[in-house]
């Protein structure tokens, strides 16, 4: 995993101009189920956000495209749970964990919409959360306002800190 975090940054450094795609497809891959548990995000938007704060690029744009990124992860989770239903939670890897699927399955019944955002800041919580709002065929419009105001403060809170610290790192 350190090999493809050491890659995904090299790139970034020596293509700037593809930070913005970098952070949009590290973004979606972090939200999307099973997928996520492989993608180490932090690590790579801390460096596209400290790029970005030394090369003062737009740090509005890094936020935006990790943003619209996730939301986009989200879509395609949601609509694998959406699309397949019940039948998707004794699927594999699903069923080998079916108490992470009871649990999920409470949490999103207990928390609703706020489990979306909520699970935003849960690593593995994250598109599994969504996935159940998929099954459980949560209506569009609020799985849509969930999912974009959570993928873009989530977003926020990543990038931002990095950024400020890197300028204020070197002066910039």
């Amino acid at each position: 995993m350190t090999h493809y975090v050491e890659t995904v940054i090299a790139f970034a450094r020596t293509h700037e101009e593809w930070a913005l795609a970098i952070a949009f497809v590290v973004a979606a891959a972090e939200s999307i189920v099973v997928v996520s548990w492989f993608v180490p995000s932090t690590a790579i938007f801390v460096v596209l956000a400290s790029l970005g704060g030394v090369a003062d690029q737009s740090v509005i744009a890094l936020w935006l495209a990790a943003g619209l990124g996730a939301a986009a992860g989200d879509w395609v989770s949601f609509g694998l749970g959406y699309r397949y239903g019940e039948p998707v939670k004794r699927s594999w890897p699903f069923s080998r964990y079916p108490d992470w699927v009871d649990r999920g399955q409470r949490f999103f019944d207990r928390w609703g919409i706020l489990s979306i955002f909520i699970g935003r800041f849960v690593g593995p919580a994250r598109s599994f959360v969504v996935l159940i709002a998929g099954i459980t065929r949560m209506p569009l419009v609020v799985f849509s306002l969930a999912s974009l105001g959570s993928a873009l403060v989530w977003a926020g809170v990543v990038i931002a800190p990095a950024s400020a610290g890197a300028k204020w790192l070197w002066g910039s």
